[in-house]
């Protein structure tokens, strides 16, 4: 088998040197640039395993060459050398596609792991995250997923509730170098305030009252894997500024130990609030947000996903093992409806179906779907009120197609529904 090989990119031939030689202890191969048209050169005649760069170079700066890599380059997984503190290159660079970043001076001990990760990501470069649905805004969330394994910046994934959050960060770290590692979810808000800095960190043996024995925090167990933070926005203000220490610095202090411990974590994070807003009224630390949120990957609703929602329910009743189907008006209804609680409603929706239903087939009263478009709203009553529902859905439907001179794309975008949902509703409500 070859021997990996490194691109080394930097103007101080002591720093070429101290780099070439960790490489060559790590059986890596090296070939190395002064500045950025030396490096774009090497990058056209070779085809490299990993890129150390550094920022600033004679005749531009490490930026530069991850913009013009990510189009010329793209397989190549990039790492810039970054000046002590100046975090705000280092997510800069992030943003624009490296994989890490190293500051000065060099931790060796840092330089090897990230290299070790970076050339796991040729092991997993060709495998495809596996997601239901083939609606564009979900095949741009797994070509972002893709992109993202790829790297180490922190990743926050945004959504409402029961959109599958979870299940977009254990994409993200089975597709990446972390593979083999550890997968450790937190939920946030589920840890006593009292008890999270012990569970976050780990505790030494008599460092509290009811510490028998040294423990081991959730970041240890994370080590060369991934640390989920679900629901970030239920940390306490004290813990919010705990976590912003080990994210930048990676080392944690177990309670009641006298030295520090290096982690080796990557983090990823979620929460169906809005962030922003919190950091708007104080409620979640400015710079723990810009921190988490160098990329972020926003799941969809359900109901924007079109017809997804019919690929899902045939998914979820092909795991339920069930011979039982939908009829059309079943499906029909699927698709109109808005999904407050999206995927995970779906899922509750069709096992009480298949549960409940007379027959093989569902119809739309085994769904039991709330009469109402708007997410979150509390059940209606059907009869008379229901009649009401649909007197305003038809002035509504009406009205946008009146603003749009009948055109129903414009009028289904108005109103926030795709072209089949107005379709369907126009028909159903007997709009001429």
């Amino acid at each position: 088998m070859n021997r990996p090989l490194a691109l080394v990119i930097d103007d101080e031939p002591d720093i070429c040197e101290l780099l070439t030689l960790t490489l060559s202890r790590m059986d890596v191969r090296t070939e190395s640039a002064e500045d950025v048209a030396g490096a774009k050169t090497l990058l056209g005649k070779h085809k490299f395993d990993i890129c150390l760069t550094d920022m600033r170079l004679p005749d531009g700066d490490g930026l530069d060459l991850i913009k013009w890599m990510q189009a010329n380059a793209p397989g190549v997984p990039v790492a810039v050398i970054t000046a002590h503190g100046n975090v705000e290159t280092a997510v800069q660079a992030l943003k624009l596609g490296a994989f890490d970043f190293i500051s000065k001076p060099l931790d060796l001990g840092n330089l090897r792991n990230i290299v070790e990760n970076a050339l796991r990501v040729g092991s997993s470069r060709d495998q495809e995250p596996k997601l239901l649905g083939d609606s564009a805004n979900m095949n741009q969330l797994r070509e972002m997923i893709a992109r993202v394994a790829q790297s180490q910046a922190p990743v926050h994934v945004s959504g409402e509730s029961g959109t599958g959050k979870e299940l977009v960060a254990r994409l993200i770290h089975d597709s990446g170098p972390r593979a083999e590692g550890p997968f450790v979810p937190v939920n946030c808000g589920a840890i006593p305030a009292e008890l999270m800095e012990s569970e976050f960190f780990g505790h030494r043996k008599g460092s509290f009252t009811g510490a028998v024995n040294d423990k081991a925090g959730l970041l240890q167990c994370a080590e060369d894997g991934t640390l989920f933070l679900d629901e970030i926005a239920d940390l306490p203000l004290a813990m919010q500024v705990k976590l912003l220490r080990v994210i930048q610095e990676k080392k944690v202090r177990p309670v009641g130990a006298s030295q520090e411990e290096t982690v080796d974590v990557r983090f990823l994070s979620a929460t169906h609030r809005n962030l922003s807003t919190m950091v708007a009224s104080g409620d979640f630390r400015e710079d723990l947000y810009y921190r988490i949120n160098v990329i972020e990957l926003n799941v969809p609703a359900l109901r924007d996903r079109g017809d997804d929602v019919l690929i899902l329910a045939g998914h979820i009743l092909n795991r339920l093992n069930s011979a039982v189907t939908l009829s059309e008006d079943a499906r029909n209804a699927l698709l109109t409806y808005a999904f407050p609680g999206n995927v995970r409603e779906l899922e509750n929706m069709l096992e009480r179906a298949v549960t409940l239903c007379g027959s093989g087939i569902i119809a739309p009263e085994d769904l039991y779907m709330r009469e109402t478009s708007e997410p979150g709203a509390a059940q209606i009553p059907t009869g008379k009120l229901g009649e009401q529902v649909d007197g305003v859905q038809r002035q509504a439907i009406i009205e946008a197609l009146e603003k749009t001179r009948y055109n129903k794309t414009a009028a289904a975008k108005l109103l926030g529904l795709s072209f089949r949902q107005l379709r369907y509703r126009i028909k159903k409500l007997g709009i001429d």
